[in-house]
Order: structure tokens, then sequence, then C-alpha cells
């Protein structure tokens, strides 16, 4: 069993804004005057589709995999010395459109994590193509499993199978259904025995669509220890590694899941 009370404490920061529509250059001007107030964080997390708004023209937005998101990522990260991570619309080498998470990190490297449940009642599924394979991430010893937006109603989607230490959650969730996120994120971090991490925007997009935010992190208990509410702006907290491992050494339910197989 790894030994999480060795690691050192992660310090994460959660941006909460509002988006401009379909403004790519609009919303990185934006966000460089934000990102500048979460220096010092290991980890900055962005909302899903942070330069666009949750677009369906995926025709007309989507950027080639090593686009200027993916550089204008890649300086952010450097510059700040701290893991920058964000959704994109994307257009992969096969030529299909894909809701990508970008994982940048300061040495330059960029991961990424492809959505996999794609959000039907918007016609996300006629526009995009759903990711294939969960992924885990490395950031200081800690193991972070990045999910995005509806992925966050699939349990078993989200079910740990590799020891993550962090969900993370990056979206566009609108207001009408608050309440099933508030829900939602605290289950998650209870059943997996991790810490959740959730961003969400504000703001009314080009459709009309309200968000009321509500990013937030919870610990491996489903208690709160962030909220940001209906407010613009930066969120800090940080996470204990040794908190964590005594925990799951106090309560070792994940000794007891059941095991599968996703296809």
């Amino acid at each position: 069993m790894r030994d999480l009370s060795s690691l050192p404490n992660l310090n994460i920061a959660l941006v909460q804004t509002s988006l401009v529509w379909q403004d790519r250059l609009a919303n990185y001007e934006h966000f460089e005057t934000l990102l500048e107030q979460a220096r010092g964080a290991d980890l900055i997390i962005l909302p899903e589709m942070f330069t666009t708004g949750f677009s369906m023209d995926s025709e007309s937005l989507a950027e080639p995999e090593n686009g200027p998101t993916y550089k204008w990522l890649k300086s952010q990260a450097k510059k700040l010395d701290a893991v920058v991570t964000g959704s994109v619309i994307i257009q992969a080498a096969d030529g299909s459109h894909r809701n990508r998470l970008l994982w940048a990190r300061p040495d330059g490297e960029i991961l990424f994590y492809d959505k996999r449940h794609l959000f039907r009642m918007a016609g996300e599924h006629k526009h995009y193509t759903p990711g294939e394979r969960q992924v885990q991430f490395e950031l200081k010893g800690w193991r972070v499993r990045p999910l995005i937006c509806y992925d966050l109603r699939f349990p078993v989607w989200s079910r740990d199978a590799q020891d993550t230490d962090l969900l993370l959650y990056t979206a566009n969730w609108p207001a009408a259904r608050r309440q099933h996120w508030n829900r939602l994120l605290p289950a998650r971090g209870i059943e997996n025995l991790c810490y959740v991490a959730a961003v969400n925007r504000v703001g009314t997009d080009g459709k009309g669509f309200a968000y009321t935010g509500d990013s937030q992190v919870l610990d491996f208990q489903g208690e709160s220890l962030l909220s940001a509410g209906e407010a613009d702006g930066v969120f800090t907290v940080v996470l204990s590694a040794a908190d964590l491992a005594a925990y799951r050494t106090r309560f070792p339910a994940n000794l007891d899941a059941d095991t599968f197989d996703l296809h």
C-alpha cells in the first residue's frame, strides 16, 4: 500500500468565472488576470470549454490538437509553475471533435482526457465523439483523475479502481440542475474514499442558460472544505495527504469494493 502520509500537501486553486461566448481571445485575456491570483497553487482548475462556453458549434470552433489553447495553457503552466487544466473543443488527429481536458504541466508536457459521457439533452452526442478511457495523472505523488461535467452522473465511470486521491470535475453545469450537482459531488468523495474538486462557471451563456457556480472541494467523507457559491473569482484550499491516509486506514471500505471491468 502507498504511504500517503509521506506526500506533501496539495495546494489547489479553483477559477470560477463567467465565460465570453465563443470568443477565445477574450477568454484568454480574462483568465490571464485571474490566473495571477492563483499563483502559488500546485494545481489550477478552469471550467469546461473555458475558451468558448458550452457550445455545440464544434465544426467552426474546434482547434487542432496542438493549437492555440494547447500553447496558451503550456505558457501559463510554465509562467505560474503549476499544472493548469480545463477543457476545450479539439479536433483530434482522426478528424473527430472532442470535449478534451488538457492537463498542462510546468515542465511543458500536456496530457489529456476526453469526456466520456456526452450530454444528449443539449445534443452534445451529435457534435462530439466520446472518450474511450479513464486516465489518471500524477502530481507531487498525488493520483488525480479528471472527469468532465455530465460524467458526474455516472458512478461506474467515476468509481475508483486505481487508488485515486483526488477526483477532479470541470463543468458547465446549469442552475436548473444545481441541486443534482450539490448532491452528487459528496457521494463521489464518500464512495471513492478520496478528495473531490469541482469547478463550474457562473453567468449566462450565449443560449441564455444561467449558471450558479457552486465550485467546491470536498473531503473523503463528503464534507465541504471550500464552497465558492455564486461568486466570481479564484478560490484556494490545501489538501492534506496525512488526513486522507489516516481516514483510509481507519475506514478501509475500499477493501470490500466490487471488482468489474469497463468496456
